[in-house]
């Protein structure tokens, strides 16, 4: 007893606890001072980048990037739309779609359910190739230049449904399950009041990877969309900067200061994650709890 109090009394000791919060401080810093620069160069001249290089505040302020990304804003705000109407629908239905097969997999009663684990894990490690994904969707789902495959392509992440079931598995007492099919609840009413309420921490984490997922994705628009209307905001961005690059290797006319390049790379990135940014906060918590719900039992 008296061990543990004297513990006590040197961990809530006040040169702990300066010296923790200095750690914390310069760890906050080092991650901090990138964003810093970024917006620095975000709001700085492309003439001084290219003269100065990057500082912590803009050497000479200007607004050209975000002039020349803003030039057609009814653009931006309809990828806006698209980025975030794909990024809600598609985290929604991939958590839901996810946790069920999680569950599934890790119920006793099923099945072939080792071979079926065996099969979604398989997938991670050797793939059908590019080409038989492309015909697959485009030419016998039909999904090309539609909302279905923006959402349902990127929806399954292997991993993520193993994470889960996982999770399930330890975190949902079996004999609550027995007890729910006693009084006379379904399988689809106990996943849906016993297993998803006990899942938010799990759920919460992997829900953040999967809209990160959604909203940073570009490819699978590049690649199964041809209509302006259906295009995110990263593929939006993408091509931009590639017609940027490309202005300025075919024309030796054209001068950087007039094309910002460099505080274009910045000013995008500033747009695409500012979101992502205002809305983390919000679902800080939850992710936390998700990420040590396994790390500590009490």
């Amino acid at each position: 007893m008296s061990s543990l109090s004297v513990k006590s009394k040197k961990d809530s000791s006040p040169v702990y606890t300066t010296i923790a919060y200095a750690v914390v401080t310069i760890i906050a810093l080092v991650c901090v001072l990138p964003f810093i620069v970024l917006l620095a160069g975000a709001f700085s001249s492309e003439s001084s980048v290219l003269k100065d290089g990057y500082w912590f505040w803009p050497r000479e302020f200007s607004l050209e990037a975000f002039q020349f990304i803003f030039r057609f804003p009814e653009d931006v705000l309809s990828a806006y739309k698209v980025s975030i109407l794909i990024t809600i629908i598609g985290t929604v239905v991939s958590l839901f779609i996810s946790t069920m097969a999680a569950y599934v997999l890790c119920r006793k009663e099923l099945r072939y359910r080792n071979a079926l684990s065996f099969f979604l894990f398989f997938t991670t490690l050797f793939s059908g190739g590019l080409a038989p994904y492309y015909i697959w969707l485009s030419r016998y789902l039909h999904l090309s230049n539609t909302y279905y495959v923006l959402i349902l392509g990127p929806m399954f992440n292997v991993m993520y449904i193993l994470i889960l079931r996982s999770f399930i598995k330890g975190s949902v007492p079996e004999p609550l399950i027995e007890s729910g099919k006693i009084d006379g609840a379904g399988d689809l009413r106990i996943f849906l009041q016993l297993v998803i309420p006990l899942s938010k921490p799990a759920l919460a984490s992997i829900g953040v990877f999967t809209a990160l997922a959604y909203w940073n994705d570009w490819w699978t628009a590049m690649m199964f969309t041809s209509k302006d209307q259906l295009i995110p905001l990263q593929y939006l961005l993408y091509k931009m900067l590639s017609a940027i690059n490309l202005s300025a290797a075919m024309s030796e006319h054209v001068s950087s200061v007039s094309t910002p390049k460099e505080t274009f790379k910045l000013a995008m990135t500033v747009i695409a994650t500012g979101p992502i940014v205002m809305v983390f906060p919000f679902v800080q918590r939850y992710f936390v709890s998700g990420i040590t719900i396994g790390a500590v039992k009490g």
